[in-house]
């Protein structure tokens, strides 16, 4: 598939933010919300990271406050991890619901419970789903097991609501009155992918929700079956993207054909499937104008609010670093660089993905600034704020 730099955009994994959530994560199981930076310093591995904890740490002012031999998370940082659960909490219909519809698409009303948490992350169920959701709803789910095994636990539907049972292309139809058809995004330049598809529509919708059993193996019927699963499982996740190995993970419950990529690149107009870090992903076209999300679930925007909120300290720390270095080179008599060569070579570190860079730091105490009359608007580079805007975050670590 041809690549197409504004879905590769909407796709690139911010590996900084990936951490730092994760380094967020393991200060909030700690008593007190606060973690010796030794003991973070022996989890650097796990987080696959070198260097010092300490260094990553003072890059992130806005996010992480070291005092004492200590880090824990700034108050403006507590105050959107307070917002994102007050969030969670609040969304919790939004949760049932959506696991309903999940467990219907499931040729048993089944899935097992490390099924489940594969794509936790991606369809925004919180970690405590199993003990806290849903027991809460004893007329709607059960947890079985069968053989006794730690694996084989899962979650099972017991009450079918047909109101549920209706996927987001029928949804979009039922408003404009119109048949279910799937809605192509392609360029008018693509002919034949255009006539690939206009044949590909004359044959009627057929349901994710209904059974697949009438239908024979290898026939358009299935496929066009097949085509809307995958459509209704994208719709059901917060960034409408997945991981292709993952959703390979549950072809037997979803009923699913082995060759999971064949049938995606065989539909370009509604999949878009990337190999971006060599990581197989697809995205569902309509979700996106550019690449942009069109329809942001509540939890993606607080999300964003925590790369923002990342960048900003990021930005501080490197024009603290830039002018300690430039009163080092006055010190030591070295000629400056000029403004505008600072400019670009500013621009140029801004761009930088690496995770290992900055680790011989020229101020490593950390802390300060960030405070919460900051305003991040003005800030940044435009480039780089549209790289932070535009960042789709791994669903493992949501």
């Amino acid at each position: 598939m041809k690549k197409e730099a504004e879905l590769e955009s909407a796709l690139s994994r911010n590996r900084r933010w990936v951490v730092n959530n994760q380094i967020k994560n393991i200060i909030l199981r700690y008593p007190n919300n606060e973690i010796p930076i030794a003991t973070l310093q022996k989890k650097f591995k796990t987080l696959d990271l070198q260097g010092k904890a300490l260094n990553w740490l003072s890059k992130y002012p806005c996010c992480f406050q070291i005092h004492d031999h200590r880090c824990r998370l700034t108050k403006r940082m507590m105050n959107l991890v307070a917002e994102e659960q007050s969030l969670i909490d609040a969304q919790e219909p939004f949760f049932v619901r959506r696991l309903a519809k999940l467990l219907m698409l499931t040729l048993r009303k089944r899935l097992t419970v490390l099924k489940i948490n594969e794509f936790k992350r991606t369809f925004g169920f919180p970690d405590d789903y199993l003990i806290r959701i849903v027991p809460k709803y004893p007329n709607l789910f059960r947890i079985v097991n069968e053989t006794g095994r730690r694996s084989s636990m899962a979650v099972e539907l017991l009450h079918w609501d047909p109101d549920l049972a209706v996927s987001a292309v029928e949804a979009a139809a039922r408003k404009l009155g119109t048949p279910p058809r799937f809605s192509c995004s392609l360029p008018s330049s693509w002919v034949k992918s255009w006539e690939r598809f206009r044949e590909f529509d004359e044959i009627p919708y057929f349901s994710p929700y209904w059974d697949p059993g009438g239908l024979g193996e290898g026939s358009r019927e299935m496929e066009k079956r097949n085509v809307g699963l995958v459509h209704e499982l994208l719709s059901l996740t917060l960034w409408k993207k997945a991981s292709i190995v993952k959703l390979g993970h549950f072809r037997r419950e979803f009923v699913l054909p082995d060759r999971l990529n064949v049938l995606l690149l065989k539909h370009p107009g509604i999949f878009y499937v990337s190999n971006k870090y060599q990581i197989y992903t697809v995205v569902l076209r309509e979700a996106y104008v550019g690449s942009q999300l069109v329809d942001k679930d509540p939890l993606v925007v607080v999300k964003e609010k925590f790369g923002e909120m990342m960048q900003e300290g990021l930005h501080e720390y490197n024009q603290r670093r830039r002018l300690l270095n430039v009163e080092k080179r006055r010190k030591n008599g070295v000629p400056l660089v000029s403004v505008d060569g600072e400019k670009k070579a500013r621009r140029r570190r801004s761009r930088e993905v690496s995770d290992d860079d900055d680790d011989d730091d020229v101020d490593g105490r950390g802390g300060g600034g960030c405070g919460g009359d900051s305003k991040a608007g003005g800030l940044f580079d435009p480039e780089e704020r549209k790289r932070f805007y535009r960042v789709l975050f791994d669903e493992d670590a949501s």
